[in-house]
């Protein structure tokens, strides 16, 4: 089942952001066009794999911010209630980091993104991260000890980005070079294989072990029983592992944007497993005609390759967000 985006110029609202996967929300001001709207800078996409029910969630919010930038993020679940625990961080981060930026710094300048401002959005973001944690362990009757979500977030003010990331979603930049498009990758993968994730989660007893059956794959377990085998190093939720390495505080880097980068793809895991940096930033490139439709073409490409690549195994989710920049 594929889902669109569903397209919102309501206020956003903390409790409630729709029932869909994907969302494209347009902040009405009034230097929009057309009558109110917006023309659409990129698209979102999601679709259902053969696991069960979708666990991944998408944003694409623009006229975010105080140069009425854009916010894109991508969140994978997983876990018995990572569909919940996703859905919550997708209708909650994007207010809570601006709510963060007033709180911490004022309402004062915030536009451009100085080394001053660049170090109030790393804090607004590492703070937000670490409330929308708190308050996903305190609701009743929600149990996340095992489950939780990844996060992939690209905030764009001006012609800079402001990147977070938590967990094993990607994102990356489709630059123009002699060659053609290149792709720049904007965030690490935070999974158990990498050196100082791994050194973390071993200093508070956490193991680190790959099963037998899929040698290529570590995955973080609790100190003296074989549960619960998380396959990523920093989530949200997954509360028993919470003292054993695993830690929601994102990676939050920036990049400054030239005149040769063309768009940014933000994909969950579900795409990244099949398909290379490289081979997506080729369907972007052959869909930038039709930006409404480009992240459907970069889901479309991952389910092909999944039915190539493991015909025999269940597919994961794959969620894309692509923005164009030109």
């Amino acid at each position: 089942m594929g889902i669109c985006a569903s397209s919102s110029s309501s206020l956003i609202h903390d409790d409630n952001f729709g029932h869909e996967n994907a969302v494209y929300h347009t902040e009405i001001t009034t230097s929009n066009t057309n009558n109110g709207s917006q023309r659409r800078i990129g698209s979102t996409y999601s679709h259902t794999g053969s696991k069960g029910l979708n666990q991944d969630t998408a944003i694409l919010f623009q006229g975010y911010g105080n140069e009425k930038g854009v916010y894109c993020g991508i969140y994978d679940g997983h876990g018995q209630n990572g569909h919940v625990v996703s859905k919550m961080v997708r209708n909650r981060l994007p207010a809570l980091i601006l709510s963060q930026m007033t709180e911490k710094f004022g309402s004062g300048d915030q536009s451009g993104l100085s080394i001053i401002n660049l170090v109030k959005w790393k804090e607004a973001c590492m703070s937000s991260f670490k409330v929308v944690d708190k308050e996903i362990k305190l609701v009743d009757g929600l149990d996340c000890s095992c489950s939780g979500s990844t996060a992939v977030v690209v905030i764009k003010q001006g012609e800079d980005l402001v990147v977070a990331n938590l967990g094993d979603s990607r994102a990356v930049l489709g630059t123009r070079s002699e060659d053609g498009i290149m792709a720049v990758q904007l965030t690490t993968d935070l999974k158990p294989g990498v050196k100082s994730e791994a050194e973390r989660i071993r200093r508070l007893n956490g193991r680190v072990v790959a099963l037998e059956a899929e040698p290529h794959i570590q995955r973080v377990w609790l100190p003296y029983e074989n549960s619960p085998g998380l396959a990523m190093s920093r989530a949200f939720g997954d509360f028993v592992l919470k003292n054993h390495g695993i830690i929601c505080i994102p990676d939050v880097t920036y990049h400054r944007l030239t005149p040769n980068d063309e768009f940014i793809v933000l994909a969950s895991d579900g795409v990244w497993d099949v398909m290379s940096n490289n081979e997506v930033m080729g369907v972007v490139s052959s869909s930038a005609h039709n930006e409404e439709a480009a992240a459907k073409a970069v889901v479309d490409a991952a389910i092909a390759s999944w039915k190539h690549k493991f015909p025999n195994s269940k597919r994961d989710d794959c969620t894309a967000i692509c923005l164009f920049l030109q």
